[in-house]
């Protein structure tokens, strides 16, 4: 029975890994919308994530959510960093709703010039936000407060897998 249940714990670990990194949310689905708590019509607070899959030869995970639905009137660049988190170490696979920064990880500057996180509050109509997370084979030579530029290109050439979860939102006002 041992070897089985050994057997069946090591086919699953190598599907997982086949299949690649995946990520979730318990708040809400793939494409759906955000619930409210986690905008700036709630209590701006971050969703819970969870993460799996992870690749081999991983040492530290980012994860970055942005708006690329801004209007060129508030960002000519068309793009609104909600958060940055990096060096996330490979034992954490998860973090809660209004995560707490794990022993280890930094906070980045978000386009709002705070850490951590800022949630979403399109001016204008449903803005879509992804959420991505990657594993890469080190960690960042990077200081708290670094912006998503400096970290993307800090990445560069180290990331082993990425994948994302897009969610949206329209504030209240908006919706017909």
């Amino acid at each position: 029975m041992r070897t089985v249940l050994l057997f069946l714990t090591s086919l699953f670990i190598m599907m997982e890994q086949a299949m690649g990194l995946s990520l979730s949310s318990s708040a809400f689905q793939p494409n759906q919308s955000i619930p409210t708590q986690y905008t700036c019509e709630g209590q701006n607070i971050s969703p819970p994530l969870e993460w799996s899959g992870v690749p081999e030869g991983t040492k530290t995970f980012v994860i970055i959510c942005d708006d690329p639905d801004v209007p060129p009137q508030v960002r000519s660049d068309r793009m609104y960093d909600h958060w940055v988190l990096f060096n996330i170490p490979l034992s954490v696979t998860s973090l809660s709703e209004n995560a707490f920064v794990p022993t280890g990880a930094t906070q980045g500057k978000n386009t709002s010039q705070k850490l951590g996180y800022t949630g979403p509050c399109p001016p204008d109509r449903q803005h879509r936000y992804f959420f991505k997370l990657y594993a890469l084979d080190i960690a960042l030579d990077l200081p708290e407060g670094s912006t998503k530029t400096q970290v993307e290109e800090a990445m560069k050439g180290h990331i082993l897998d990425q994948t994302e979860l897009m969610g949206t939102y329209v504030l209240a006002k908006n919706r017909t």
